[in-house]
């Protein structure tokens, strides 16, 4: 192998053969004699890396082909935050759960079904007709099987909704040393006990009690001197012994910064079953308490916090996160903590320091953090590693022992300029670099960790999980950029207008005092979810004989939403005495119901209807095709969310279940939907119902409302016309028919008379 000037850094690279060649492009040539490691776009093992334009479009092209959904490529990459990764991440881990859950059932009915087939086996004193009874068995079994995974892999075609493609960070759900052997890769912990195990005057003490301090270090029994075999795979100085390469106890100043995300099922601290929980940081000396942003009322706050504090290794390693309940009167109760070594992170081999991210980008939500680049982390690495390279050559490639790895070497600035970096090709390195001899181990990725809350006057009892990660940087070293903004997103006001113009085939469930005729008297209620008490009701269209009803009227509706989390946010007092607001986080949904008005008793409920406002099946362009299928195959229809056509309007069935339980269409109503920001409705202000500004037309509704005594013809034509219109046309017919034949008969006889006469 041939190195310009000897260097880590050279440019020129020459491969021998056997080196293994790590592919993170499409297509990338390499030569015949190299072991080629194609990795998986979408394994979490690996880096992805864009594809080229070409095999974009091509996707997309096999993609209408089929029929599938195109995800959309393009999208503001301004309107992404931290909150965009974190909720992609949870995403992909529910999903991932999921799998692994499907994986289960799907390992255990096989087993069912080894165990079906092996009892189903004919033995020597069976008959034939019983042993082929239970092969059949046996068979339908296996065939049932066989059509479940069909219907399952048929569920799983069905097209998923099309979301941004997102940078993503890991989210863990369990605490960060679970994955990493307590970070005691070296540095052990031990330890110090008070008295002898087994004293009889400690045997009421617990443990924990008994424990006066820790030792850290590390222990190991070796033969002197070390095997030539040992120092070459080891890589080390056969007369230094076993611990080289340890870093000095000398004390080291850090700063730590701690991200704390949100808390999840905290156990209830007041009387009404929630609590008002905030966060406590102490490491060392240094507390923190943010007693001032206390969430109340929340047993899943959510904090988006970062604190930052300097502490001194090997003094102040203890981190306690604790999450406290704030009380109006009296001492804050401690909900429960968790404790992290700090100095076990700093020390280990896996860079616990900071986590490395998926992607390199020098601006935007996804933007490096670490103050040292993938470059200067990696050449760091192979020096304390006493690794050959990085050595970075032409095409995009870089290698480090005998791995060659292959990568994009261009990055794009804020303006859209392109420019040549060795980053992403480092940070590939970086994100495999437990496949390193020797020193290889996996690094700690970009991350989230879940950890238990525990109580100490309820040792065991988990009484709440925190989802948080901790950053560390040495004093010594160029100082990190700004903490992430990890803030909770406020949400955006927006203002739903919903126009009631019609509505048709309402079921008709009064009869009129004199006639017995049906009919009902119709009016629309609508609210959206979580507003009940801010319920909207149109007027009152009386004596509908036919089911329609004619409206012409405006529901107004001011909410605040969240875009990430497609949830509206409403803030409200629990009662009358309550000290300050509640938050509630409720899906975005609008409930229209039809109602028949009663004078002297409860109104009638008719039927209803819900949109989730995010993904809602279109309306019917007529009346006729508006049908209950929309309802019950609703699976089946193309949908569409309100935030992205802003405007929509269209017919809608009104269901109701009838006294088999079963859903039954009860009406259908012609309605638009217009969702407005707040200051596009400041602009373009509406009034309710047909009020002013910008009124609507009243309706032409058919004059009904009479006493049939006082209008004899319109009774005629609204209570016989409407209902027996063709009965009395069929009357009509044959009495014509009958007249006809009568005059025919009436006329024969003395035409007849006058033929035979010759007259």
């Amino acid at each position: 192998m041939v190195l310009a000037n000897g260097t880590s850094h050279s440019r020129t690279l020459s491969r021998p053969t056997g080196d293994i060649v790590v592919n993170m492009e499409p297509d990338a040539g390499v030569k015949k004699m190299e072991t080629v490691v194609k990795l998986d776009a979408s394994s979490d093992a690996v880096v992805k890396v864009d594809v080229n334009e070409e095999e974009k479009e091509k996707k997309k092209k096999k993609k209408k082909k089929k029929g599938e959904e195109v995800e959309e490529d393009e999208y503001d990459e301004s309107m992404l935050d931290w909150w965009s990764k974190y909720f992609a991440s949870i995403e992909t881990l529910m999903e991932m759960l999921r799998a692994q859950e499907a994986a289960q059932v799907e390992a255990e009915e096989k087993e069912d079904l080894e165990i079906a087939a092996e009892s189903a086996e004919i033995k020597p004193d069976d008959s034939p007709m019983k042993g082929s009874k239970g092969k059949d068995r046996a068979k339908d079994k296996v065939k049932g099987f066989k059509d479940k995974k069909k219907g399952q892999a048929a569920d799983g075609s069905e097209k998923k909704l099309s979301r941004p493609k997102v940078d993503e960070l890991l989210v863990y759900n369990k605490e960060l040393e679970h994955d990493y052997g307590n970070f005691e890769d070296w540095l052990h912990t031990f330890n110090l006990f008070r008295g002898k195990v087994g004293d009889d005057d400690d045997q009421s003490v617990a443990d924990d009690d008994r424990i006066v301090g820790r030792f850290k270090g590390s222990l190991c029994m070796y033969k002197l001197p070390l095997s030539d075999e040992i120092s070459r795979e080891v890589g080390i100085d056969p007369n230094m012994g076993m611990f080289q390469g340890i870093p000095h106890n000398d004390p080291i100043n850090v700063l730590v910064r701690v991200y704390v995300v949100r808390a999840t099922d905290l156990h209830p601290a007041d009387i009404n079953g929630k609590a008002d929980p905030y966060v406590c940081i102490k490491l060392g000396k240094s507390e923190i308490k943010d007693k001032e942003n206390y969430i109340s009322k929340q047993l899943n706050p959510v904090f988006g916090k970062s604190f930052d504090i300097e502490a001194t290794f090997p003094m102040e390693s203890m981190l306690t996160v604790s999450v406290y309940d704030w009380d109006l009167v009296g001492t804050d109760d401690l909900i429960g903590e968790t404790k992290v070594d700090l100095e076990n992170r700093y020390y280990s081999k896996h860079r616990a320091t900071c986590g490395i991210s998926s992607h390199y980008a020098a601006y935007g939500y996804n933007q490096w953090r670490d103050p040292m680049k993938p470059t200067q982390i990696l050449a760091k690495l192979c020096k304390e590693g006493k690794q050959d390279g990085p050595h970075y050559g032409p095409g995009g490639r870089v290698k480090v022992a005998n791995r060659v790895f292959l990568g994009p070497t261009e990055i794009e600035d804020e303006n859209g300029l392109k420019k040549q970096t060795d980053e992403h090709l480092a940070l590939t390195v970086l994100r495999h670099w437990e496949e390193m001899p020797r020193v290889g181990c996996k690094l700690i990725p970009e991350h989230v960790e879940t950890r238990p809350l525990l109580n100490p006057d309820k040792p065991g009892i988990e009484q709440g999980r925190i989802e948080m990660w901790v950053d560390m940087f040495p004093m010594d070293m160029p100082a990190p950029g700004p903490a992430i903004d990890i803030a909770p997103r406020k949400p955006k006001s927006y203002e739903l207008r919903v126009i009631i113009w019609n509505t048709d085939e309402v079921v008709l469930e009064d009869d009129a005092f004199m006639t017995g005729e049906k009919m009902s008297d119709i009016y629309v209620r609508g609210w959206l979810k979580g507003q009940q008490e801010d319920k909207q009701d149109t007027d009152v269209h009386y004596h509908s004989l036919t089911g329609e009803g004619n409206f012409n009227w405006r529901f107004v509706f001011p909410f605040d939403y969240l875009v990430a989390e497609e949830k509206i946010v409403i803030s409200k007092k629990e009662s009358l005495f309550s000290w300050d607001e509640t938050e509630y986080k409720i899906p975005a949904r609008l409930t229209m119901q039809v109602w028949d008005a009663d004078h002297f008793s409860a109104d009638d409920f008719l039927g209803a209807m819900e949109l989730d406002l995010n993904r809602f099946h279109r309306g019917a362009k007529t009346a006729k095709q508006c049908s209950i299928d929309m309802v019950a195959n609703d699976q089946d229809l193309p949908t569409v969310s309100i935030f992205k056509q802003k405007r929509v309007k269209g017919w809608w069935p009104f269901v109701a279940r009838d006294e088999n339980d079963e859903m039954e269409l009860t009406g259908k109503v012609e309605a638009e939907l217009h969702l407005m920001t707040v200051d596009e409705a400041e602009k373009n202000p509406v009034g309710l119902g047909r009020n002013e500004p910008d009124p609507l037309e009243k309706p032409n509704r058919p004059d009904t409302s009479f006493i049939w005594f006082m209008n004899p013809l319109k009774s005629i034509r609204y209570f016989i016309w409407h209902n027996y219109r063709w009965l009395i046309l069929k009357i009509l017919v044959v009495a014509l028919v009958l007249l006809l034949l009568g005059l025919f008969l009436y006329s024969v006889p003395g035409y007849l008379v006058k033929k035979l006469l010759g007259a």
